[in-house]
C-alpha cells in the first residue's frame, strides 16, 4: 500500500510534467538544444546559487557528500568496466556504456523526487544540490574527456571543467553562506525565481529530449546498464552509508540520489561526439521508464530503513 502511495505521490507527478514536455515536443518540435542551454547556463546555476546560499549546512556536511560521490562513481567505474569487458564490448561502445552507469540524472529527477520526498527540508535540498553540482562538473569534464580520448586522446576537453556555471554558483553560494555576507535583493529575489522555475521547466525538458530519442539496434547490452544503474547503484550506495554509519535525512537523500536513472546529457555528449549515440539514448529511454519502480522501491526502503 505505502509502495502505491509513493507512486502515485512522488513519481507519478513527475512523469505527468514529463508526459506534457513529451507531447509538446512530438507536435511542435521545439529545439531541444535551446531547452538543454536555458537548463544549464540559467535555471540550474540560479537553483543551486539560491539553495545553497539559502540553506544551513557545515564544510563537515559537504566534504562528507564529495567522499561519497567519489566512492561511489569510482566503484561504479570498475564495476561497469568490468562488465563491458566480460560481455565483450569494443573500446568505445564499452566508453559510453560505462559513463552510462556513472552518470545519472541528479538535476531534471532527482530534484523534483527530493523536493516530493522530502517536501522541502533545506537539509535534504542541500543534499541533492550538491550532488547534482558534483554529478554535472564530473560528466562535463570526465565525461567528454574520455570520450574524446577514444578518438584523439585529446587533453583539452578538461578545459570544459573551468567553463561550468553551475561550478561557479556553487562558490559563490558556498562561500557567501560560510561567510554570512547578505546578497542584495535585487540579486537574491530573480533568483529564487529562477530557481522556483527551475523544476517544472526541467521535467518538461526530459520529457522532450525522450521525446526525440531514436533507436535502431538491439537492446541486448542496454539490459546490463540498467542492471547496474538501477539496482547495483543504490546497492553499492547503501554498503557506502552502512560502512561510514550515516544516518537520518542524510542517509536518505543520498540513498535516494544514488537511484536515480541515467542522465539523459551523457546520451547528449554520445551524439555529441558521434560515439555510438543510438545505445546511449536507449538506455537513457530505458533507464527513465523503469526507474518509475526502482526509485519507488528505494524511498520505501529509505523510509524504512533510516526514517
Amino acid at each position: 500500500m505505502e509502495l502505491f502511495i509513493i507512486l502515485k505521490n512522488i513519481i507519478l507527478p513527475i512523469f505527468v510534467i514529463m508526459a506534457i514536455g513529451y507531447f509538446i515536443q512530438k507536435k511542435f518540435h521545439l529545439n531541444i538544444a535551446t531547452l538543454a542551454k536555458l537548463n544549464i547556463y540559467f535555471l540550474v546555476p540560479g537553483f543551486i546559487f539560491a539553495k545553497l546560499y539559502s540553506t544551513t549546512f557545515s564544510a563537515g556536511l559537504f566534504l562528507n557528500i564529495l567522499l561519497f560521490f567519489i566512492l561511489y562513481v569510482v566503484i561504479l567505474y570498475f564495476i561497469s568496466q568490468f562488465i563491458g569487458k566480460l560481455v565483450g564490448l569494443e573500446k568505445g561502445k564499452k566508453t559510453t556504456f560505462t559513463n552510462s552507469v556513472m552518470f545519472f540524472n541528479s538535476g531534471n529527477y532527482g530534484v523534483p523526487v527530493n523536493d516530493l520526498v522530502f517536501r522541502g527540508d533545506p537539509l535534504g535540498m542541500s543534499i541533492q544540490v550538491i550532488m547534482l553540482t558534483l554529478q554535472n562538473i564530473f560528466l562535463f569534464s570526465y565525461g567528454i574527456f574520455s570520450l574524446q580520448a577514444v578518438h584523439t586522446g585529446k587533453l583539452k576537453a578538461l578545459l570544459s571543467y573551468f567553463k561550468m556555471p553551475m561550478l561557479y554558483a556553487m562558490l559563490f553560494g558556498i562561500s557567501l553562506n560560510m561567510l554570512n555576507i547578505a546578497v542584495p535583493s535585487f540579486i537574491l529575489i530573480p533568483a529564487n525565481y529562477i530557481a522556483d522555475a527551475m523544476i517544472s521547466l526541467a521535467l518538461f525538458t526530459l520529457g522532450a529530449q525522450v521525446a526525440t530519442i531514436r533507436f535502431t539496434s538491439g537492446l541486448g547490452h542496454v539490459y546490463y546498464s540498467l542492471v547496474l544503474r538501477l539496482l547495483v547503484g543504490p546497492a553499492i550506495a547503501l554498503a557506502i552509508i552502512y560502512t561510514f554509519r550515516v544516518e537520518g535525512i542524510v542517509a536518505q537523500s543520498l540513498f535516494i540520489a544514488s537511484a536515480m536513472p541515467t542522465s539523459v546529457n551523457s546520451a547528449v555528449i554520445a551524439e555529441e561526439y558521434n560515439n555510438h549515440p543510438e545505445f546511449a539514448a536507449q538506455i537513457v529511454l530505458f533507464s527513465t521508464l523503469f526507474s518509475a519502480i526502482t526509485v519507488t522501491v528505494v524511498i520505501y526502503l529509505s523510509r524504512l530503513l533510516f526514517g
